[in-house]
């Protein structure tokens, strides 16, 4: 019990804080409860791009982390953006390959656990300061879908 409240709390924390990318990299994830993912848990992940760093270029990724035991070799996921001081919102789908019949998983994997960072948007260009906001949502038939441990998203500055 005090496991699940903790991750759940840690979880909660993660959701109402912002970050800035002043080392030229941003890395946030969030904890799914009970290690599966109900499509009604839609992680919101925000970070600030300052003034400075509005000509810069980016590459994005989706982290994703789950067990031996998850049951497909792709996730269909949509990653919705809210840039600062704009009310409209931009949304996309993602088909994402995590394993192969001939290689079977194509994240690092220690022990019965997988991490993906698969890129989703190259050199990408954050045109406005403030917080953006990116909101991450599974789109896969299954609900719960189970296994999956942790999704984020990672930001790299390109030099």
């Amino acid at each position: 019990m005090k496991k699940s409240f903790l991750s759940l709390l840690i979880a909660s924390c993660l959701f109402w804080t912002s970050c800035t990318i002043p080392s030229g990299v941003f890395e946030k994830n969030v904890i799914l409860p009970g290690q599966q993912w109900e499509s009604s848990f839609k992680p919101k992940i925000d970070f600030t791009i300052k003034d400075a760093d509005t000509a810069a270029r980016y590459n994005v990724y989706l982290v994703l982390r789950h067990t031996d035991a998850y049951n497909y070799n792709n996730i269909w996921i949509r990653g919705i953006v809210k840039q600062p001081g704009d009310s409209v919102i931009r949304s996309e789908r993602y088909d994402l390959l995590l394993a192969t019949n001939e290689k079977g998983w194509l994240g690092n994997g220690m022990d019965d656990i997988y991490e993906h960072r698969i890129q989703i948007q190259q050199q990408t260009r954050f045109s406005h300061p403030g917080t953006y906001s990116f909101t991450l949502e599974q789109v896969m038939w299954d609900d719960p879908l189970k296994n999956v441990l942790n999704v984020g998203v990672r930001i790299e500055k390109i030099p």
